[in-house]
């Protein structure tokens, strides 16, 4: 099971689950965070919808053990999008499926509990995401961060991802990060 979060708000072990219904109190909870709404709200009930249903990727909620209560509690919500053969995501891509290689699945919203960030838990949140059981075999994994949001694109550089550029055009483009090549 998890291990309870020492004083520094470290967790040795998070596991990773698939957001239910019964979670959204909370989740709105966190997003009254302007930080939080600022980066990725703000969230509706048409967005609840959307997750509770898609079937192309999972909005996963991270859980540890909470330091006061030693029950399992969330420490971050992570939104993936499934990888798909470049093949498939340009229509007509490769010739032979010998030639089609994966997008990887993608970090689309990483949002840490507001009460205690700055305390390690985006490495744990990540970890916990990619070791979750139930997602498609992947051989990588991307991250899209907004232009402006300088934290989690330092975020993504100090876990020793590797920067990839802009991806996309104009205002929307976003920067693109993958996991190191092994």
């Amino acid at each position: 099971m998890a291990e309870q979060l020492g004083s520094q708000g470290a967790a040795g072990h998070a596991v990773a689950r698939r957001m239910v219904r019964s979670d959204w109190e909370w989740v709105q909870r966190w997003f009254e965070d302007e930080t939080l709404d600022n980066e990725l709200g703000p969230l509706d009930d048409e967005w609840l919808e959307h997750v509770l249903s898609e079937t192309d990727g999972v909005e996963l909620v991270i859980e540890a053990a909470h330091p006061a209560t030693g029950q399992l509690a969330p420490i971050a919500l992570v939104g993936v999008v499934w990888g798909v053969p470049e093949a498939d995501a340009a229509a007509g891509g490769a010739d032979s499926p010998t030639e089609a290689t994966e997008t990887g699945h993608a970090i689309t919203d990483l949002a840490i509990d507001p009460e205690r960030r700055g305390f390690g838990l985006g490495r744990i949140a990540i970890d916990a995401t990619m070791a979750w059981g139930d997602h498609p075999a992947t051989n990588s994994w991307i991250a899209f961060v907004d232009q402006e949001n300088e934290g989690a694109r330092l975020f993504f550089e100090a876990i020793g991802w590797e920067y990839e550029g802009l991806d996309g055009e104009g205002d929307d483009a976003m920067h693109r990060f993958a996991t190191p090549a092994v």
